[in-house]
């Protein structure tokens, strides 16, 4: 074995050890999705349970979220949870235009997305999918801090692969 040969085994076995080759993107996506920087935005009753979530029990920060930002361009998660009415919209839409870019929003609870108990009402909208694009839905009543990780986690599962960005569902297909 010559001198070139070895060099080109010690170059393998470098690469094979100690480096990663990616694309500039993927480890931006990667940056992204593990560590987004949540609003502090509560409207309706499933704001308490967001409000759970961030506490010791259900530790939102094991996930790198573990700040809820007081200001929208701190932000780049909304997490909408509850009931949003007509004289609310241009307000939720206000703060959605000031967060920074890449933005990426969860409906949280079935008045975020479809109006819940109040859709027959003249003033609530019937989901914010109607004004906002949004990126993960948790359904329930209030829905579960569990709900919410869940959530979390099928937005993380997005951002890192842009490709299958199809709607996520529950069973994982």
């Amino acid at each position: 074995m010559g001198i070139d040969a070895q060099q080109q085994v010690d170059t393998q076995e470098l690469l094979k050890n100690n480096i990663i080759l990616t694309s500039i993107e993927k480890l931006l996506d990667w940056g992204r999705a593990h560590s987004l920087w949540p609003l502090t935005f509560g409207i309706a009753c499933c704001a308490i349970e967001m409000m759970a979530t961030n506490g010791a029990r259900y530790d939102f920060s094991r996930f790198g979220s573990e700040l809820f930002r007081p200001s929208p361009r701190q932000a780049d998660l909304m997490i909408i949870p509850g009931s949003v009415n007509r004289k609310l919209q241009p307000l939720v839409e206000r703060v959605y235009q000031q967060m920074a870019d890449p933005k990426y929003v969860i409906a949280m609870g079935n008045c975020a997305i479809s109006g819940g108990p109040y859709r027959d009402s003249y003033a609530v909208l019937p989901g914010v999918d109607s004004f906002l694009p949004v990126d993960v839905y948790i359904p329930g009543c209030p829905p579960r801090p569990e709900a919410l990780i869940f959530g979390l986690l099928k937005l993380r599962e997005k951002i890192i692969h842009p490709e299958k960005a199809v709607r996520l569902r529950s069973d994982g297909k």
